[in-house]
């Protein structure tokens, strides 16, 4: 099982930049690929990055290409997302996921990004 804690949300204004940590719990998390995700208000779920298991294959949606970085690091299990040049259209919980299929998800963390 891999438990997994997002932090790093927080209020900034437009084109300031966020970094997100995802620490996630037990030994097997090196083994999975993670993806950040987010959920704005009234709106599905979406995917954001997303990172393989040995860190060497990134992928990122067309809202955040140039702008987002994902990264990991296997021996202090975590993973980062590294958000500049922000945009109120980033407003969002963002939700860290792994695991095999995507079965684990963490709690989220808030991002807000005013105008």
């Amino acid at each position: 099982q891999v438990q997994l804690v997002e932090s790093g949300g927080g209020l900034v204004q437009a084109g300031g930049s966020l970094r997100l940590s995802c620490a996630a719990s037990g030994r097997t998390f090196s083994n999975y690929g993670t993806n950040w995700y987010r959920q704005a208000p009234g709106k599905e779920r979406e995917f954001v990055a997303s990172i393989s298991q040995n860190g060497e294959i990134t992928t990122y949606a067309e809202s955040g290409k140039g702008r987002f970085t994902i990264s990991r690091d296997n021996a202090r299990t975590t993973v980062s997302l590294q958000m500049n040049s922000l945009k109120p259209e980033d407003t969002a919980i963002y939700f860290c996921n792994s695991g095999p299929r995507g079965a684990y998800w963490g709690q989220g963390t808030q991002v807000t990004v005013s105008s």
